[in-house]
């Protein structure tokens, strides 16, 4: 059972705030901000590199705590900048050549078919993009028919950016694990709000955010690498953490997940990060994405109320990620009008999502992302003011 007036108590901000963004950049609890305070005055008085060795074993712990989040081991988890570092050192550390195929779903975000984009003009391998089926989810039983011997990469965004879709990941993971090729999978929007388990869904790589719904601190991310396709996989880039230079002419890989960082890092931020994954960890993930679904399934069906509304997400069991227009007023006014009733609410924007937004013909459309620790009040406060709104 979740203490909603602990968790509350514990984001302060959500005293004043009617916060619906955390697809965005969630609230974080004051213990996570508390650890980052903590270590930076750690470094003001003793500095950074004495800071990091007085803190190795809770710096050291960050890795087993992502590793029970996602039911992984701590040597098969890099930490690194963000989610779009974590999906590119996994990505371009993947060989391809002229002819290669590279599966991918119509909800894929921006940042990674740019990515996939490129490697097509440097290489001549093949993009493909995987029909939705009627619910507007992946269709896995098109993704079985278009697999050849070709075909290098499954990659997928799990939940997308610009809506509640919950693509099939663990039916993706299920035809990758058994045809042998690897599967990338973007949790970003996943990782917080619902259970990932790496085992469970089969998939060889993930990439994760910690400002999310995770409720962590910016400028934080982590990479899961299954440790059998680990040591097969060389980064694109490397220094001599990720590589030690054992002699002259020679370096050597890590044989653990941390040959996708550098030595250089955010001890602070890390250790916020941890302090988040722990948070979340105590709450339960299950109670969270139960939370969650309910939040997020009263706002649709109070929006679904509103005359001039349409929400336009997709999916047979959408997450907390709510997206919809409303005639006659553009997302950004919304959001806008939102805010200076003390509602945060965001947007996306079509190119975020381009092949979904094109075959939909979406607009730029407004994004409401309620979490565990928003109440039913607010939930209400949202769709009254929209009310209010479309009234107009």
């Amino acid at each position: 059972m979740i203490d909603i007036d602990q968790i509350r108590s514990d984001t302060p901000a959500a005293s004043r705030l009617a916060y619906l963004h955390n697809a965005g950049a969630a609230l974080m609890p004051t213990s996570v901000v508390a650890a980052m305070k903590q270590h930076i005055d750690l470094e003001s008085e003793i500095g950074g590199y004495a800071a990091a060795d007085r803190e190795t074993d809770r710096l050291e712990a960050v890795y087993g705590s992502v590793a029970r989040l996602l039911n992984a081991a701590p040597d098969e988890i890099a930490l690194v900048e963000n989610a779009t570092v974590a999906w590119q050192m996994a990505f371009y550390a993947l060989p391809f050549r002229k002819g290669d195929r590279i599966l991918t779903a119509e909800a894929e975000y921006a940042a990674n078919y740019v990515a996939f984009l490129q490697v097509s003009k440097r290489t001549g391998a093949t993009i493909d993009v995987v029909p939705s089926d009627a619910s507007g989810e992946l269709d896995v039983d098109a993704l079985e028919r278009m697999i050849d011997e070709r075909v290098k990469l499954i990659a997928i965004t799990w939940v997308p950016t610009n809506g509640g879709l919950v693509n099939p990941a663990a039916a993706v993971g299920k035809i990758a694990r058994a045809r042998g090729i690897p599967y990338l999978l973007d949790a970003c929007q996943a990782v917080g709000q619902m259970t990932v388990d790496v085992e469970a869904i089969g998939c060889d790589m993930l990439s994760a955010t910690g400002r999310k719904f995770l409720r962590g601190p910016r400028g934080t991310g982590f990479l899961y690498v299954r440790r059998a396709l680990l040591q097969r996989l060389e980064p694109p880039m490397i220094d001599h953490f990720a590589a030690p230079w054992v002699s002259r002419d020679e370096y050597r890989l890590r044989d653990d997940a941390r040959r996708f960082e550098t030595w250089e890092n955010n001890y602070a931020a890390r250790l916020g990060l941890g302090a988040a994954v722990d948070y979340a960890l105590e709450i339960g993930i299950a109670p969270i994405e139960q939370r969650c679904r309910m939040l997020a399934g009263r706002l649709r069906n109070g929006l679904a109320a509103l005359p001039g509304i349409t929400i336009r997400d997709l999916g047979r069991a959408p997450g907390a990620i709510v997206s919809f227009t409303l005639d006659g007023h553009e997302a950004d006014a919304v959001v806008a009008s939102a805010a200076a009733a003390g509602i945060t609410i965001g947007a996306s924007d079509p190119s975020s999502t381009r092949i979904d937004a094109e075959l939909r013909a979406l607009p730029h459309v407004v994004r409401a992302s309620p979490h565990y620790y928003n109440t039913e009040a607010e939930i209400d406060r949202l769709i009254a003011h929209l009310a209010d709104l479309a009234a107009r």
